[in-house]
């Protein structure tokens, strides 16, 4: 009897022994997955806050927006119509005390269907409109209100002459805006001058400016409206349209990217430029730091 009770108890302890040496490396090994950090949950994005920046276009902040659009009135039967598509990826760089210099490249690339340019002569055909590159130094102003300037430059980049005009443009772009609560609003502008290059299409003799405002709720939406006017020096004309939209910013992935869409009307236009409605959409994703 005495040895049976041995003989249990010794399995007891060798099943107890077994299992407390199995658990050990399990619990050794979680101890270190949390010590690395694997489990540590992500931080949460604020939806809010990286919405309002993408209202501010001189904010720190790596954004690569993609943006659709169509106008109407066309040619100089204005039976014609347009597509473009914008490729203008935002690039700041850290200079140290808050001021920071933003580079913003913009390749446009247009579509036209039966755009009239001489009386019985039409085109259709789609290539590049332009290379644009756009720059702003922006202080660090410890206010809501901001600055930023720098240099511009646009090349016609083997424009054809049919997605406007053929000549190189050199001069300066500024903005200045205020970021108050969920609004943001301000105005953005550049003088461009010809560097050289073919008229007949056109000129860079422009001023360019853009008054814009901004709403964003606390749910990410924003509400924006904005104007775009173009005054060229030599034909003396101003093609304004008027964008009024609405935009969503959503997490994919742990992925910030931002959906936006609304109609365009042009007030004014230039001879053979879109007129009356168009619309206009955007896709913009953002890359965290």
């Amino acid at each position: 009897m005495f040895l049976k009770l041995v003989i249990a108890a010794l399995a007891a302890s060798t099943i107890t022994a077994v299992a407390f040496a199995q658990d050990i490396p399990a619990r050794a090994g979680t101890v270190a997955v949390e010590q690395s950090g694997a489990l540590v949950p992500k931080k949460e994005v604020d939806k809010e806050d990286i919405a309002k920046k993408l209202a501010n276009p001189i904010a720190n902040m790596i954004s690569v927006p993609l943006q659709y659009e169509f106008s109407r009135g066309v040619g100089l039967n204005q039976g014609g119509s347009e597509q473009t598509l914008l490729f203008q990826p935002v690039a700041p760089f850290d200079l140290g005390g808050g001021d920071i210099f933003i580079v913003r490249p913009i390749i446009a690339g247009a579509r036209e269907t039966s755009v009239q340019y001489a009386p019985g002569k039409s085109f259709s055909g789609y290539g590049v409109a332009s290379v644009t590159l756009e720059s702003f130094y922006a202080p660090n102003t410890n206010s809501s209100w901001i600055w930023g300037i720098g240099p511009y430059a646009q090349s016609p980049s083997g424009n054809s002459g049919h997605f406007g005009s053929q000549q190189t443009g050199a001069g300066v772009t500024a903005v200045v805006l205020n970021r108050q609560g969920p609004w943001t609003y301000g105005l953005l502008g550049y003088q461009s001058w010809n560097m050289g290059g073919n008229p007949a299409f056109g000129t860079q003799n422009n001023l360019y400016g853009q008054p814009f405002v901004a709403y964003t709720t606390k749910d990410a939406w924003t509400y924006s409206a904005n104007m775009e006017a173009l005054y060229n020096y030599d034909t003396h004309r101003t093609s304004n349209p008027l964008y009024a939209g609405v935009s969503k910013l959503a997490v994919i992935d742990g992925v910030p990217i931002s959906f936006g869409a609304g109609p365009i009307y042009y007030v004014s236009n230039t001879p053979g430029g879109p007129s009356g409605w168009g619309g206009r959409a955007t896709v913009t994703l953002v890359v965290l730091k």
